[in-house]
């Protein structure tokens, strides 16, 4: 029926076309129609996507210097700047800055590879309608519903696994003692925050989210990276 219906469609579009060259144009758009992918297959199209996303960000960034050697490098937070500087003529302290800096990315490295069958099953709850819209949608729309969507709940279910890699590198320990001494020294104003798992566990989402956002815009502009058929059927919708 619905090829008849096409065909119906260029019939009438037939009389209206000015040269057999709009006659091809209304063809080859027909034939997308046709042949084009299934509710069904467009769902199971952006979820291999997403995977391949998912599994590429997190084999790199839980790699050995995934976080700490790359762009997406967890940087100390604007109050343990002014820690780290008051600290560094305190005996003891000459590296303390390095050292966390260190330690909070390999927490996070650590983190990341933990972390991967949570973000991944968050993936599952895409509709065929999500994945429509999606795919007819902005370059990153895929990881902003994924952002949108799952976010609080990746947050919540990984701050405990951060909370563990902190502890791992003892790295929630070496920051309350050097919080807890400049807290002590005297006329520093303000008191800072001795605890890093928010700070830490929010900059390591937002690296993986980044990740996921290159891959899919990866997909999305070059052929070469839709490694399956799913993926090449798929994502012809968007290139029409």
């Amino acid at each position: 029926m619905k090829k008849y219906f096409s065909l119906l469609l260029v019939l009438a579009l037939f009389t209206s076309c000015g040269s057999t060259q709009d006659l091809g144009g209304i063809l080859k758009k027909v034939g997308e129609t046709i042949s084009g992918p299934t509710g069904e297959e467009m769902g199971l199209g952006l979820k291999e996507a997403l995977n391949k996303g998912v599994d590429d960000a997190v084999g790199f960034l839980s790699a050995e210097d995934g976080y700490l050697g790359s762009a997406y490098k967890i940087l100390l937070p604007e109050e343990a700047q002014k820690v780290t500087k008051k600290l560094r003529g305190v005996p003891g302290f000459s590296d303390f800055e390095a050292d966390l800096v260190e330690k909070l990315n390999r927490a996070a490295e650590g983190a990341a590879a933990k972390a991967s069958p949570i973000f991944l099953s968050a993936i599952k709850q895409m509709t065929f309608e999500d994945a429509y819209n999606i795919l007819t949608g902005e370059q990153d729309a895929a990881t902003r519903y994924l952002e949108k969507t799952t976010y609080d709940q990746l947050y919540n279910e990984f701050r405990p696994v951060i909370i563990s890699s902190l502890d791992e590198v003892n790295a929630r320990e070496l920051w309350k003692k050097g919080a807890d001494t400049y807290n002590k020294i005297p006329f520093v104003g303000s008191k800072v925050n001795p605890e890093l798992d928010d700070y830490v566990a929010g900059k390591a989402l937002a690296g993986l989210f980044s990740l996921v956002e290159q891959k899919e815009a990866g997909i999305r502009e070059n052929p070469a990276e839709r490694t399956s058929d799913l993926l090449k059927k798929v994502f012809a919708v968007q290139d029409n």
